[in-house]
């Protein structure tokens, strides 16, 4: 028996990948670092701009990176454990994360900005063009 999805019906041609992705979203990832969120009020441009924001405390700018690689947004942080301290209580860890973003095409970075352990990155999705085209009929006898 076969599965069905949202995209097995025969009019939506050419969205494998989309299934693919939605599939990868699925599985989900723990909850660290939380995320906001927000849409920026828009100026006089018709681009609509977004803001992500993570709680990274304890991470410094060489801790951190961006990236963004086939319409995926990748933030990472690393932190390394520091050999030479002795601690009486350990409450907080030094973890590692990888949050990953599905960008729509189009979108883009337009900044990454680390303030009071929050960093921020702003993001760009241009107001598509919309257009028709015409298809020509050819005619074979």
């Amino acid at each position: 028996m076969s599965r069905m999805t949202p995209f097995s019906s025969p009019l939506l041609l050419g969205f494998d990948t989309m299934e693919k992705t939605l599939e990868r979203i699925a599985k989900g990832s723990d909850g660290y670092p939380p995320y906001n969120i927000e849409r920026i009020a828009a100026d006089d441009s018709k681009a609509e701009t977004l803001r992500i924001t993570l709680a990274v405390a304890g991470f410094s700018q060489a801790d951190l990176e961006v990236t963004v690689q086939d319409n995926q947004l990748i933030i990472r942080g690393r932190q390394v454990d520091s050999e030479d301290r002795e601690y009486l209580h350990r409450g907080i860890a030094a973890r590692q994360f990888q949050r990953t973003f599905m960008l729509a095409d189009g979108m883009r970075v337009l900044n990454a900005d680390l303030r009071n352990g929050l960093l921020a990155i702003d993001l760009v999705k241009p107001e598509p063009e919309r257009a028709a085209k015409r298809i020509n009929i050819s005619v074979s006898e």
